[in-house]
């Protein structure tokens, strides 16, 4: 009997819309992996469902489940962007009901970092029957060695569930938190990838498809592609981000990411061996998804060592912020194959920049810092962010001509939503700031995508700010000029193609 299904839900189509058939990169469910072979580590039967890399209807889904017939369906409701864990809710829950509709498998659980955020909502939905707080390792290997019956559930910790009340009703229960894995037993609880259990057509993750700019604009060189993590979470607490609160150990009120920081690593040598792993299913492109790679040398040198020793070959992306850059460093990343440094800059005026980032930012000049990554032959990825809270149309014109000047070989740009889970959301609730409605509402791409408002701008003139702001720098000809002479014409034509790709907004009128 299968213990334990996880599930990756396919959420594409609304989130990322006409980007979704071509441009969207479809991520290893790097999750789903991690639990899968944690649980798998401890004795118990595992598969995954990838809808998104399958792209599955709701019907070839549930046919699947039903082939499966598992214990435990777990929805791993997580991705690789700050907001994939709210977004892909809207895939989850559209199986979710229809598994119940026809009475499929077992207890459906979720888990992942709008769980995390906001748990007794998640667990208000009639098809979720349990959730897990945190990553949930240690609750989820305690719910498979129980018959998940409410005399078991009620003593487990780390977990919510329904409880059956007085005449029938179900009340929505937590649980005493549970532990993250500690560092001394990251390599131990969280033994690895479980690649093998991951579809493909005819060879290892050929499903999978790296971000379009990280293949240097090139399609041919997206696949196969896979992204894993040499650490989790981060040492800051920024007011938009939720990346910790997926190490949230606490279930009192108002718990955001910044009451969960912290980083933990595993070792070099277990990095070392699922890279290895990689390179023998022939991954060329491979995402490091560390919030703050560039930071602790006792950890990223010999690991970037290990690459050049052993020469994979790796086309590489890694993150930074633009004040833990370290010059002396750059070389290393270059020899071992770190071809891309995402640079988080979110905004241009450094008063904005401040007030979101609690001061933490370091005073540097982005333009040297820029330049001595130039010089190291590393293309950059930067981020900017339009809509924080001090933003005025003056101050994201500020970002934008940053972003202009600064013409890197790759932008993104956001607009500032207040993520479940981050210091902003939590402010936004009690400030009465109006959310959105939906889950799609929070899509960076979607068509009910609706930023925060500022405290001089409303939420649809961020927005189309940021949309057009976008077009002038893909459509800017000393952009197009660079990615020319750095990665050829028919590159040019790829980015000239995406540019050519109008968004729709629900709040511009469309």
């Amino acid at each position: 009997m299968l213990d334990v299904l996880f599930i990756n839900p396919d959420s594409s189509s609304k989130a990322y819309q006409g980007l979704a058939a071509v441009f969207s990169a479809i991520e290893p469910p790097t999750w789903s992996l991690l639990l899968a072979e944690s649980c798998r580590s401890q004795g118990f039967q595992v598969a995954i469902l990838d809808c998104d890399a399958e792209r599955l209807t709701l019907e070839q889904s549930l046919k699947r489940i039903d082939d499966l017939k598992p214990r435990l369906i777990v929805f791993v409701v997580y991705g690789q962007n700050p907001n994939s864990g709210t977004t892909s809710m809207i895939g989850a829950l559209s199986l979710a009901k229809a598994i119940k509709t026809d009475s499929l498998g077992g207890p459906v659980c979720f888990v992942g970092s709008h769980t995390s955020a906001l748990p007794m909502e998640v667990l208000g939905h009639d098809c979720v029957d349990i959730i897990l707080l945190n990553e949930g390792v240690y609750a989820l290997h305690n719910l498979l060695k129980s018959n998940l019956t409410e005399t078991y559930l009620s003593q487990i910790n780390g977990i919510g569930f329904k409880k059956i009340g007085p005449g029938g009703f179900k009340i929505a229960t937590l649980n005493p938190p549970q532990s993250v894995v500690p560092q001394d037993r990251m390599d131990i609880d969280l033994p690895g990838y479980a690649w093998d259990l991951l579809p493909y057509k005819e060879k290892p993750l050929d499903m999978y498809r790296a971000h379009f700019w990280h293949a240097e604009f090139d399609h041919s060189k997206r696949a196969p592609f896979a992204a894993i993590y040499t650490s989790l979470g981060c040492q800051f607490a920024c007011d938009f981000c939720m990346i910790n609160i997926l190490n949230r150990e606490d279930n009192g009120k108002d718990i955001s990411a910044a009451d969960s920081k912290g980083m933990r690593f595993w070792s070099p040598d277990w990095v070392g061996r699922e890279m290895k792993k990689l390179a023998e299913m022939g991954v060329k492109t491979l995402r490091i998804s560390d919030e703050m790679f560039f930071l602790n040398k006792k950890y990223y040198v010999p690991i970037l060592q290990n690459c050049i020793d052993n020469d994979y070959g790796f086309n590489m992306w890694v993150y930074s912020r633009i004040d833990t850059v370290r010059k002396d460093s750059l070389e290393l990343f270059k020899k071992a194959g770190v071809n891309w440094l995402a640079l988080g800059i979110e905004a241009g005026n450094q008063l904005v920049r401040q007030e979101v980032s609690k001061g933490s930012f370091k005073e540097v000049n982005i333009r040297e810092v820029c330049k001595t990554i130039r010089d190291a032959d590393i293309n950059i990825i930067s981020n900017y962010i339009f809509g924080f809270p001090e933003d005025t149309m003056d101050t994201m014109q500020e970002t934008l001509n940053l972003a202009l000047e600064l013409n890197t070989e790759m932008a993104n740009m956001y607009p500032c939503q207040a993520l479940p889970g981050s210091p902003m959301h939590i402010k936004a609730v009690k400030n009465r700031w109006a959310l959105p409605d939906s889950y799609e509402g929070y899509a960076f791409l979607s068509y009910e995508s609706q930023p925060l408002p500022t405290n001089y701008l409303s939420a649809s003139e961020v927005l189309k700010f940021r949309d057009d702001a976008w077009q002038i720098y893909f459509k800017n000809p000393s952009y197009l000029d660079l990615v020319e002479k750095k990665f050829g014409s028919t590159q040019r034509k790829n980015v000239e193609e995406m540019a050519s790709i109008k968004l729709k907004r629900k709040i511009l009128g469309d």
